[in-house]
């Protein structure tokens, strides 16, 4: 709205479905959540100020990866949950130039505690900082968060991320650390562009693989973790996949992963994604 103002929101619908005793009808719930619901103020190109319920900043998944359309894999780390979700208060954004060969981006927040239906918080601060090499395209960067209710607990985190420049390859990581539990995930996926044997199929399909652990922390409550959909022990699980992209907007997916912890399973998975886009008013350049 304007050359400063931006209103943004997103909300989700998801099922799960389990049969009864194995073998009756399938029966679940469907979650709904409104995962951001802000208004922005872009104060000039070094500063932005939000304000309303918005992505907590803590790594760089929950952000920048998390839509169905761009992550690589259906699943989400194990690690997700720690310093993620949303948060209900304002925040400070930005980035700016250090000089010709470094880029610094930060986020700054305040949330409140908030019990209101779908618009659920906890009270906290924290931030992210990064910086980016346009050189190499390398990123690296680290995130702190402060409970400011109950154990005033901690929270911190550090990210990487690598686009080289000759090689059709995206290599990302993180690490998380509080007081449920600690973690990382490595992840690379290649696209085969460079392929030169049935060409047209290969520049669509892409490589994904994925190596992940998560430590349960030592004072951890079991409902605790059940509410914020962590593992309930120590936990190692590699995962690869496959995605062709059919046209823009469009992907279909399979995985296959193995969990790997008191109790040992596969996990499949295949999808199909399609993401479009409507105006909601008048259009035009000026």
């Amino acid at each position: 709205m304007g050359d400063h103002w931006l209103v943004e929101a997103r909300a989700a619908f998801e099922g799960e479905f389990e049969r009864e005793n194995g073998n009756g009808p399938y029966k679940g719930v469907v979650g709904k959540d409104i995962d951001y619901l802000q208004v922005d103020y872009i104060v000039n190109p070094y500063v932005t100020v939000t304000a309303g319920r918005f992505l907590t900043p803590f790594g760089i998944y929950n952000e920048r990866l998390y839509p169905i359309w761009i992550r690589e894999l259906h699943e989400v780390p194990l690690i997700f949950p720690l310093g993620t979700g949303s948060s209900d208060g304002a925040m400070l954004r930005g980035g700016f130039t250090i000089n010709p060969k470094a880029n610094l981006n930060y986020a700054a927040y305040f949330s409140t505690n908030s019990s209101v239906n779908k618009f659920e918080s906890d009270r906290l601060a924290g931030g992210r900082v990064g910086f980016f090499f346009p050189g190499p395209r390398i990123e690296v960067g680290g995130s702190f968060q402060k409970e400011l209710q109950e154990d005033r607990t901690n929270a911190f985190g550090f990210h990487f991320a690598w686009q080289p420049m000759r090689v059709p390859l995206n290599l990302r990581s993180e690490y998380a650390r509080s007081h449920d539990g600690s973690g990382y995930w490595v992840e690379g996926a290649y696209r085969f562009n460079q392929v030169s044997f049935w060409r047209p199929a290969m520049r669509r399909t892409e490589f994904v693989a994925r190596m992940q652990q998560f430590f349960l922390g030592e004072e951890t409550d079991s409902s605790e973790l059940s509410e914020y959909g962590l593992p309930h022990g120590n936990v190692r699980q590699p995962d690869f996949g496959l995605n062709f992209y059919v046209r823009d907007g469009l992907k279909a997916s399979a995985s296959y992963g193995r969990w790997l912890g008191t109790r040992n399973w596969n996990v499949w998975t295949m999808g199909i994604a399609y993401r479009f886009a409507l105006p909601l008013g008048p259009t035009g350049a000026r």
